[in-house]
């Protein structure tokens, strides 16, 4: 079967993607699978200078899932570019940058700076990570942040495809994307992770020193799959589901209500093979179930009159 997928400029060999923050660079996870053999990567997070990040403890095993509050930990923009990026072009496969700052000036500084940088298939913007004070769910909660960050981002990022990333985390996820739509954003990605917290009865003490932390994994699947759903019917633009996956089963859930692919995330925390294996998974299922094609399938979910 054809697994090829091609929306908003992107060219990917098949559906599954990585999820920024859960896969590295790509290249530490080299030694699993072969890279070339995904649909695409989404590096994790960087910004224009170093950050530290939150302080530890910053990850929480929950139910079906985990909280993290790592805060966007990453050596810079420079260091990307000079020590990652020459590795990564080796690899066939698209690279997409993604992208934190802490003001929309600086959003469309980080942008022009990676999009004059060659091997990135596209910028996916960040506009609602919880776990960092100054901005992150605070973007993504203003439809107009939302509209204003992705002009900017747009105007600088050349001729890379630019995806926004939306929060789960407010009331109507459809207005956030059509401000996105309405910003010039070339497709979507969502959700990102929902807030929660954990506590320690033992010691009186919250699990994560940042207190609040996101909640990924597959306990917010079903919430995943309600936006996904909410947001292919409310914009013309491509949309890509994360949150959850941990099947084939899950994968062709998220095509089924419309999303051009898929992301994978805390999945390769428990199986760093994970999202390798998904590539030939997915291909064997849609044949199982008598799907004709990976177009045919998408999108095809009967509603209720």
């Amino acid at each position: 079967m054809n697994m090829n997928v091609s929306f908003a400029g992107l060219e990917l060999k098949n559906p599954v993607m990585t999820a920024s923050g859960t896969f590295g660079s790509g290249l530490e996870f080299a030694a699993y699978g072969d890279l070339s053999k995904l649909g695409g990567i989404v590096a994790k997070g960087v910004s224009l200078k170093p950050r530290e990040g939150n302080p530890m403890p910053r990850i929480a095993e929950t139910p079906c899932g985990m909280l993290n509050a790592i805060g966007i930990q990453n050596p810079g923009v420079e260091y990307f570019i000079t020590q990652v990026m020459p590795a990564l072009r080796n690899i066939d496969v698209p690279i997409l940058a993604n992208l934190y700052a802490c003001d929309v000036d600086e959003f469309g500084e980080l942008a022009s700076v990676l999009a004059a940088e060659d091997g990135i298939a596209g910028l996916e913007v960040n506009v609602s990570c919880p776990n960092v004070k100054e901005g992150g769910s605070a973007f993504g909660a203003d439809p107009k942040l939302i509209a204003k960050i992705t002009e900017t981002v747009k105007k600088n990022a050349g001729d890379k495809p630019v995806m926004l990333k939306l929060s789960p985390n407010v009331t109507d996820i459809a207005t956030c994307a059509k401000a996105a739509e309405g910003g010039g954003a070339d497709c979507l990605s969502l959700i990102n992770t929902l807030i929660g917290m954990a506590v320690d009865i033992r010691n009186r003490k919250p699990r994560i020193a940042n207190v609040i932390a996101g909640l990924s994994g597959p306990a917010i699947k079903p919430v995943a799959l309600r936006c996904v759903h909410q947001v292919v019917q409310a914009v013309d633009i491509p949309v890509v589901g994360v949150g959850g996956i941990a099947s084939a089963e899950d994968v062709l859930e998220f095509l089924l209500v419309g999303a051009q692919a898929v992301q994978v995330g805390t999945a390769n925390f428990l199986r760093p093979d994970f999202a390798f294996t998904l590539v030939d998974e997915v291909e064997a299922l849609l044949e199982e179930i008598g799907a004709d094609s990976l177009d045919e399938f998408r999108g095809s979910l009967q509603l209720p009159l």
